[in-house]
């Protein structure tokens, strides 16, 4: 299960991703999730795949093990593909499967909004691959350091963010054991009607919600037994600064956006 799903996890390395800053990361990515939207053309598809490739590449990370990981989110992309196959009515008729008509125009479009929730997932992935929870925290703080002047809890909300990134694959752990303990102990949730598999599936929430929140009360205890009382008065370790490769990036970047412009229909 943790090998299955990698958002949330965090791989250590040395690559020119891994040392860029947090800020630049999360930046790049958020104007990323913005520009997908505008491409609506195959060479603009065509830009935007490439430019996700290339990060991925540039993490130095294996692209297996990315593609891997984002396994448990095929069902949804290949659901929304099928979706549009049976909405979509616009162009052609190209084939039939049984009876039922699939159109030139149901395929483009269920291809196109697939690529693209295919290349949000990937790209957004990796940050958290590139990014320790701690430089998380610090670039979302430093982003909403402006709204501190209205007396918003910058810190408290980035610490929030980021625990919740870090905790996702540690449940997802949690959730295979109990399965698995589930499993051993007679519990079938691979079988059966669906009123049968959803009943089974309670033995498994419920310890999973009390090992939830009792992780959640040793990080609090935690917390406070290192004397943690908020952002106030908080200083850093290491002071983030902009550098030559994140000027770079927004080169590249900007670039990106200059080429989507040209190439959409």
């Amino acid at each position: 299960m943790n090998n299955a799903f990698i958002i949330g996890q965090y791989v250590p390395g040395e690559s020119i991703v891994h040392r860029l800053d947090p800020r630049t990361k999360m930046v790049v990515i958020f104007l990323f999730v913005i520009i997908v939207f505008f491409a609506n053309s195959f060479w603009s598809y065509a830009l935007l795949a490439v430019f996700s490739l290339a990060c991925a590449l540039f993490t130095r990370i294996k692209f297996s093990y990315i593609i891997k990981g984002l396994t448990p989110v095929w069902f949804l992309i290949i659901f929304t593909f099928l979706l549009h196959l049976i909405v979509t009515k616009e162009g052609d008729i190209l084939f039939r499967i049984f009876t039922y008509p699939v159109y030139a125009g149901g395929v483009m479009q269920g291809a196109a909004i697939s690529l693209r929730f295919f290349l949000l997932i990937m790209v957004t992935s990796l940050l958290t691959l590139t990014t320790t929870p701690i430089e998380i925290t610090d670039a979302i703080e430093s982003l909403l350091q402006p709204l501190k002047k209205i007396r918003f809890p910058v810190h408290e909300l980035a610490l929030m963010m980021s625990i919740s990134l870090r905790f996702i694959p540690t449940l997802l752990q949690e959730t295979e054991k109990i399965s698995k303990a589930q499993a051993s102990r007679g519990v079938d949730f691979k079988t059966g009607r669906v009123k049968e598999r959803i009943q089974a599936v309670v033995p498994l929430l419920v310890p999973l919600f009390v090992s939830a929140f009792k992780r959640a009360e040793e990080l609090a205890m935690a917390m406070e037994a290192r004397g943690y009382q908020g952002g106030e008065g908080r200083t850093k370790l290491r002071e983030l600064k902009i550098q030559q490769r994140d000027i770079l990036v927004f080169g590249v970047f900007a670039l990106l956006i200059v080429g989507l412009l040209f190439t959409r229909a």
